[in-house]
């Protein structure tokens, strides 16, 4: 299957996915949200959806093997000591911009919020500044 049709297909599901959340419960589909939520504590009545949703996303690339031979992610590129340390600040960085790209990303500038265009903006401009530092300048060093 060609690259660029898994990739419109993959932003036809995620979109489908933020409508049909925000249409049958009123919620964002902010994956930090819904994944802090799971782990600090979730109102009883409100877990099972949060639950179902990231059983969703851990069960898609399952879905996406049969077609393509693979989940479509690929083997690590980095140890696990570094990919702790990304986890960390990818989860540092949700709480400081109030949000992930998912919330902000995907529903915030699809409701015109000013913020989340913003918040998005920035997210964009300090993974370039990550991969181009990680690749160019701090090549040798790592």
């Amino acid at each position: 299957m060609q690259l660029w049709f898994l990739s419109v297909m993959g932003g036809v599901l995620i979109g489908l996915a933020a409508v049909l959340l925000m249409s049958a419960l009123g919620r964002v589909a902010g994956i930090s949200g819904i994944a802090s939520s799971l782990v600090l504590g979730a109102k009883r009545g409100d877990r099972s959806w949060r639950w179902a949703f990231i059983l969703g996303l851990l069960i898609a690339p399952l879905c996406l093997m049969p077609f393509v031979g693979n989940g479509g992610i690929g083997m690590p590129q980095v140890g696990w000591s570094a990919m702790a340390v990304a986890g960390l600040l990818v989860g540092f960085g949700t709480r400081l911009g109030s949000g992930c790209t998912s919330g902000h990303g995907v529903c915030g500038i699809a409701r015109f919020s000013t913020r989340s265009l913003l918040a998005t903006v920035v997210f964009m401009l300090f993974g370039i500044a990550t991969v181009f530092v990680l690749r160019h300048v701090a090549r040798g060093l790592l």
